[in-house]
């Protein structure tokens, strides 16, 4: 499965950005697909995530409100819409993807098998 994030780019604070994910995935409506991020001199940190077949969307507190992830089977996307975007939300934006993952594992970065290059997301104050 390969995925390919864009999107990416510079925003005011208080700007949006919308991020895309393209995957290759034969069984795309069957991955849970998500969004990391990790900013320089941290560790990568969930965002938000969509449940394979569920649909169930899962989000990190510090976005939510504000960012929201959807996907097309049909075009094998995934988009995340971030608004209200804040200098804290300056990072490396990834997309991951897997097809065997079960809830309790969904914020986890270590359970995905499938990663996007990253689309950087700066946001200046």
């Amino acid at each position: 499965v390969q995925l390919q994030a864009s999107g990416g780019g510079l925003v005011q604070a208080g700007g949006s950005l919308r991020l895309s994910c393209a995957a290759s995935a034969r069984t795309f409506s069957s991955y849970t697909l998500a969004w990391f991020r990790q900013a320089p001199g941290k560790e990568r940190e969930f965002v938000a995530a969509w449940k394979g077949n569920s649909g169930s969307t899962y989000y990190a507190d510090s976005v939510k409100g504000r960012f929201i992830i959807s996907r097309d089977n049909a075009q094998k996307t995934m988009y995340l819409q971030m608004d209200n975007l804040q200098p804290e939300d300056t990072a490396v934006y990834y997309c991951a993807g897997d097809n065997r993952l079960i809830t309790s594992s969904i914020r986890y970065a270590r359970h995905y098998h499938y990663w996007g290059q990253g689309t950087l997301v700066t946001v200046s104050s």
